[in-house]
């Protein structure tokens, strides 16, 4: 064995990615290189002795390409290209296009689909799915996007981008001015399960009582630091105007932001934050505060409901909560807990990214007859 056959086959052995037969031969011609026969080779890996043999054989006889499978032949080309290439056409049409009563298409609907349509005079769900899988087509599944149906979404865009790169109107920010990114997380449940969750143990995972009963709702309303990673939050009833003018209130007594020259605050267009009354009700309590909108639709684009979505995962879900102070406890005590490790979010979505998305969504638009 060539030291080049030993270092491919080595890589090979050793693979968590590779298809497992591949890996299980490469094994079989390192032991055997290694003088091991192929009775102690079959026990070691847990295979019959012909299978040893056979691989070992090959690779003495072909080198690595011998440890390929050979091809097989298998029945001949039953459905001419014509009729394949009508079968993923009709995969790529919606259902509703032709009138049938589906949702979405599955092997074997795209299947009955075909021999109704005399496409062909009969294919199983099987070959309809080899066939979809040569192009890589999946109508089974699908994606959600919105249109921009704010006109000013490039510009509101742009002034978060440009705050999260620390710029505002061109010029950089100072060392005394903050970009928060506030939220509220609304509708949190404090569900009680019936019988107590059961811990994970060797060969079982962790077990929860699917019977609850609900201990109310509460609101979390979070600021997000998005260059410090910081979090300053707090619990209330609900939201509201008067929760979300309460957390302002506690940001803005907070240092740095009690001192700073300028706190621009990232909101999106919830109800608690709306429109130009809510920028001038911040900005008559707090001079120094100043609301920045993003455009409708557009609460991606806020930092803080990627915060949101860590404390969905480790912090509700699962959850098992007496009342609704329990709850309001567990919250506040992994706000703490993050803010001691924390560090920004690796943010790549600048103003080249949304002029690229803004093309994108523009090829898609209707053209004006």
């Amino acid at each position: 064995m060539s030291d080049a056959d030993r270092w491919a086959l080595t890589r090979r052995a050793r693979s968590g990615r590779r298809p497992h037969r591949d890996v299980q031969r490469a094994a079989i011609v390192l032991a055997a290189a290694e003088g091991t026969s192929n009775a102690e080779i079959a026990r070691r890996l847990g295979i019959c002795v012909d299978t040893a043999r056979k691989w070992r054989a090959r690779f003495c006889a072909r080198g690595l390409p011998g440890l390929a499978d050979r091809p097989r032949p298998g029945r001949r080309r039953t459905f001419p290209k014509t009729a394949e290439a009508e079968i993923k056409a009709l995969a790529c049409e919606l259902p509703a296009e032709s009138g049938v009563p589906l949702a979405r298409w599955s092997h074997a609907e795209l299947a009955a689909e075909a021999v109704t349509r005399g496409v062909v005079e009969t294919i199983s769900p099987s070959t309809v799915g080899r066939l979809l899988r040569a192009d890589a087509i999946r109508p089974w599944r699908h994606r959600s996007w919105i249109f921009p149906r704010d006109p000013d979404f490039a510009a509101k865009a742009a002034r978060a981008l440009d705050l999260y790169d620390r710029l505002w109107d061109g010029h950089p920010l100072g060392p005394d001015e903050y970009v928060l990114s506030a939220d509220e997380k609304s509708q949190l449940q404090a569900l009680r399960r019936r019988h107590p969750d059961l811990p994970p143990a060797p060969g079982r995972i962790r077990r929860q009582e699917f019977e609850y009963r609900r201990g109310g709702t509460l609101a979390y309303l979070a600021a997000y630091d998005v260059h410090a990673a910081r979090v300053i939050g707090r619990c209330a009833p609900t939201t509201g105007i008067a929760p979300f003018g309460e957390l302002v209130e506690q940001v803005m007594t907070t240092e740095p932001y009690a001192s700073a020259a300028r706190v621009f605050w990232i909101v999106d267009n919830g109800s608690s934050h709306n429109g130009t009354r809510s920028i001038e009700r911040i900005h008559t309590s707090w001079p120094t505060a100043e609301l920045v909108h993003l455009p409708i639709h557009a609460s991606w684009l806020n930092q803080v409901e990627i915060f949101f979505s860590i404390v969905q995962r480790k912090v509700i879900k699962p959850g098992d909560f007496a009342d609704l102070e329990q709850l309001a406890r567990r919250l506040l005590a992994f706000q703490d807990r993050y803010n001691a490790t924390a560090e920004p979010f690796d943010w790549h979505f600048g103003r080249k990214s949304l002029n690229r998305l803004l093309e994108r969504l523009a090829a898609h638009e209707p053209k004006a007859a």
